[in-house]
């Protein structure tokens, strides 16, 4: 399987990568898989600095995603995926903000 593509679901815990929606879902960076899905279709979404093109693209340790927001951008690097949509405490041990935007996430997002 090719870097980057999509993956099955069983694959996501053995290489450490999952789909890029439900990543910016676990992460608390949209209030829904599907507003997740919304942002990258729409073209707000960049993956190492490549235009993210569809929702079930895969991102993994060390990707850095570039989210251009209502109230901002975000610049992140992934950490790890996500097993689940926690609090944020638990969503902010999965990515590192190297942005420095100072946006909390979550808050009046998609």
């Amino acid at each position: 399987m090719s870097r980057g593509g999509p993956l099955p679901p069983e694959a996501n815990a053995a290489s450490g990568r999952q789909r890029l929606d439900k990543y910016l879902w676990f992460a608390r960076m949209a209030r829904t898989r599907s507003a997740a899905a919304r942002l990258v279709a729409e073209g707000h979404v960049r993956i190492n600095g490549r235009k993210a093109d569809q929702p079930a693209k895969a991102v993994g340790p060390g990707d850095v995603i570039t989210l251009s927001l209502e109230r901002g951008v975000r610049v992140l690097r992934v950490l790890g995926p996500g097993e689940r949509r926690g609090p944020f405490e638990e969503a902010r041990l999965l990515y590192e903000d190297i942005g420095g935007g100072g946006i909390e996430p979550d808050e009046g997002g998609p």
